[in-house]
């Protein structure tokens, strides 16, 4: 697996998990993170802020692939 692959994948995996959180606050106003890490703390902040730039690598990497996937009609 290489260097690419495993920054994928971490990057889908913090974008799920925000969204759960996300999913969380909707159906029960409940902050998961918050609960957690203290609401506002540096940590949760922290973690906001890395959840948050993996939804724009998220983002890269899936026009990367469709523009990839496009040249070799995938």
């Amino acid at each position: 697996m290489n260097l690419m692959n495993v920054f994928k994948w971490m990057t889908y995996t913090l974008v799920l998990i925000g969204a759960l959180n996300w999913g969380l606050v909707g159906a029960f106003n409940f902050d998961l993170v918050g609960f957690l890490f203290g609401d506002m703390s540096m940590a949760s902040r922290i973690i906001y802020l890395v959840v948050g730039l993996s939804a724009i690598g998220y983002f890269v990497f899936s026009v990367k692939d469709n523009i990839e996937c496009s040249h070799y009609n995938c």
